[in-house]
């Protein structure tokens, strides 16, 4: 028996998928788990798995298209079976009946017979050779002979500023950009937390010298890359140990604390923003979170990560050092109350105890915090808790 297939949710605030790819065509043979075809939601391009088994009669979404959650993608049963009344409404809505001359076409085009022609401007027959020659409208140039008359003189006047470059400018026309899915979701989600949640903001200078030493260590001794993101995550998740309200979510009037902390890595996209993260960051160390990165990242970048992947941050940690960023605020990323904005790290001179010149390695990072949720003299306990473990690592292990 015929059965349609229909576009469902493959992400927690999709509303709309588009149809990236079929992998199945029209008379192939399926079954229930069978990958039919590539969908493109807000976040990420997820195979999309047949729950019915027979034969792929009709394609109703091609490739391109952008079909709305519970509307029809396709219809399966058996081979050669009529569905035809399947199909009809489907094709119905979608048909546009030819369109009639527009009335303002004609409207337009009476304007533009009244004015194109420039028979009706006063100029010599010399001056209007010239015009055409140069390919000049006589309309943006004031004659200067009897009753306003253009003149040879007038249109040379006029070549010479336009070479000069003090001619009437063209005007700049208007463009209009539509933006995707996904940017529409970032732009709903990022705007509803910014407006929803009262957001304060705080920034602390961190010298990095012992992290950026025991990294340098750590990689030559393992012989693989580890990413600096890893040691923030660890180190965050030490801190919110000790501060549980950077773990919870204001929700109709209460806050509901997070058993595990699950810190996101806000990650660049070609056309937006995605945010991988790593779950029971409190139980794991430095280079099981640098494993996880290292799958997570390059997956999230070619848009590759399921929902569980991307989905329900704790925490978030939004780093733009290695683009010579220096300091900037961050928007929260819900459900989380605060995220962590970090800069550069820079060498800088400074004149210690003794008053001797020494050199520091400081990165300047910003805390946004939802202030329902966290209050400032908690911030600043948090900023500076996790400013000493950072500069001072083996404090973790009795703290």
């Amino acid at each position: 028996m015929a059965e349609k297939i229909l576009m469902t949710a493959l992400s927690p605030t999709m509303e709309t998928g588009t149809i990236v790819k079929w992998l199945k065509k029209e008379g192939d043979s399926v079954q229930s788990g069978d990958l039919l075809c590539e969908v493109e939601t807000d976040k990420a391009t997820m195979d999309y798995e047949s729950t019915n088994d027979g034969t792929l009669l009709k394609i109703i979404a091609d490739e391109g298209s952008e079909v709305k959650v519970g509307e029809i993608i396709a219809i399966t049963g058996n081979r050669d079976e009529d569905i035809s009344e399947l199909i009809k409404p489907q094709e119905e809505t979608v048909y546009n009946p030819p369109q009639e001359a527009a009335p303002e076409q004609e409207v337009v085009e009476k304007k533009t017979k009244k004015t194109a022609p420039s028979s009706r401007i006063k100029a010599s027959p010399l001056a209007r050779e010239i015009a055409r020659q140069e390919n000049i409208d006589l309309s943006l140039i004031k004659g200067s002979g009897p009753e306003g008359r253009i003149v040879k003189s007038d249109i040379e006047k006029f070549t010479q500023k336009k070479r000069e470059g003090i001619g009437k400018p063209e005007p700049q026309k208007k463009t209009k950009t539509f933006v995707n899915q996904k940017q529409q979701v970032i732009a709903q989600r990022l705007s509803g937390s910014m407006f929803s949640a009262p957001h304060f903001y705080l920034t602390v200078s961190v010298n990095m010298k012992t992290v950026v030493d025991a990294r340098k260590r750590l990689i030559k001794k393992l012989n693989s890359k580890i990413s600096f993101n890893a040691f923030l995550i660890k180190f965050v998740a030490e801190t919110i140990k000790h501060y549980p309200n950077f773990n919870s979510t204001w929700e109709d009037n209460s806050i509901i604390r997070h058993g595990s902390i699950d810190i996101g890595l806000a990650t660049a996209q070609e056309d937006g923003l995605i945010t991988p993260v790593v779950r029971d960051c409190e139980s794991k160390g430095i280079i099981a979170i640098n494993e996880e990165l290292q799958d997570l990242i390059p997956r999230a970048r070619e848009s590759k990560l399921s929902p569980e992947e991307y989905s329900d941050a704790t925490f978030t940690i939004s780093n733009l050092g290695s683009f010579g960023v220096r300091q900037f605020t961050a928007i929260i990323n819900p459900p989380g109350s605060a995220i962590l904005a970090v800069g550069e790290i820079l060498k800088e001179k400074f004149i210690d105890e003794q008053n001797s010149i020494d050199e520091r390695q400081t990165c300047l990072m910003t805390l946004s915090c939802d202030h329902r949720v966290i209050y400032g003299a908690e911030a600043a306990d948090f900023a500076n808790h996790l400013r000493n473990l950072i500069e001072n690592p083996v404090t973790a292990l009795y703290a």
